[in-house]
């Protein structure tokens, strides 16, 4: 059965001319969007694009198809303004503050869904360290911030959060030892380290102070994360990363778990503007219905 994910998805193969930039618009995975495109296809009972190698191609019949699917899609969109209209939401823009890590892995998918279900509001993402989204909440220049690690009952809304893990050279003899059971703070304190901060206060740093430990040995203090990666691949160090700030490449790297766990929890905190402003309502609501 066709449904509205179906025609944005054909619009935005339409577009993009290619299938895996047009599943990641449209939230899909690649394989979940061939299959998709592929029962729209026998559905309809006429194919809607040709395939040449990589290249991406619409029929003629296709294209008939795609200007009705903007026409309906446009048309949606029409309605949510006026929806929103009513309750005074167009033309609304929430300042949404985060850090660098939150801002390209959890917060893209959520925008894009808040797009779609309010076309009339802006968001406009400010980044910086953990300690800046604070200052600006504090200062009321934001209506939201993500805050890493809110006190209980402070977050408007959770966000998720993921694990701390130690990042080291494969051939590390620690490494070889701790794959299975995980590594310890203290077995990593006397480690040569690569300091990586991600722009925030709560690092590896800081991890090791607040229990009880200090590192011994900073060869390299950087802010990006794939930059700490890397120089653990050259053998410079060992480095505690964010298990989402990892790349695909973990080549000549070993990925180890921290034990006991350790998390970063994400939540989003409203400023006093923010809990007055009906659009980043409407984007808390979103969010929390969503999760």
């Amino acid at each position: 059965m066709m449904n509205l994910l179906h025609w944005r998805l054909l619009v935005a193969v339409a577009d993009a001319r290619n299938i895996s930039r047009a599943a990641e618009e449209t939230g899909m995975t690649q394989s979940g969007a061939s299959q998709a495109i592929a029962q729209l296809e026998a559905s309809l009972g006429f194919p809607v694009f040709t395939r040449e190698r990589r290249n991406i191609g619409v029929t003629a019949l296709g294209e008939q198809v795609i200007e009705q699917a903007r026409n309906m899609l446009s048309g949606l969109n029409a309605i949510r303004v006026l929806a929103d209209q009513s309750r005074g939401l167009t033309g609304g823009r929430i300042r949404l503050a985060s850090f660098p890590s939150v801002t390209s892995t959890l917060l893209p998918g959520l925008l894009r869904d808040f797009k779609r279900q309010h076309p009339g509001i802006d968001v406009i993402v400010l980044e910086g360290s953990d300690e800046e989204v604070e200052a600006w909440l504090a200062a009321d220049m934001v209506e939201l911030g993500v805050v890493m690690n809110p006190d209980r009952g402070r977050a408007d809304s959770v966000l998720g959060q993921d694990a701390w893990v130690a990042v080291m050279q494969a051939s590390n003899l620690l490494a070889r030892h701790a794959r299975t059971d995980g590594i310890t703070l203290a077995a990593l304190a006397d480690q040569p380290f690569i300091l990586a901060t991600g722009g925030c206060a709560v690092n590896g740093k800081s991890l090791m102070e607040k229990a009880g430990l200090q590192l011994s040995d900073i060869r390299v203090t950087v802010r990006d994360w794939i930059s700490a990666c890397k120089l653990v691949a050259e053998g410079m160090g060992v480095a505690l990363v964010p298990e989402s700030a990892l790349s695909g490449e973990l080549r000549n790297l070993c990925v180890v778990p921290l034990t006991p766990p350790i998390h970063r929890e994400f939540g989003l905190v409203c400023s006093p503007s923010g809990k007055s402003s009906g659009a980043t309502q409407a984007l808390l609501k979103g969010i929390r219905k969503g999760a």
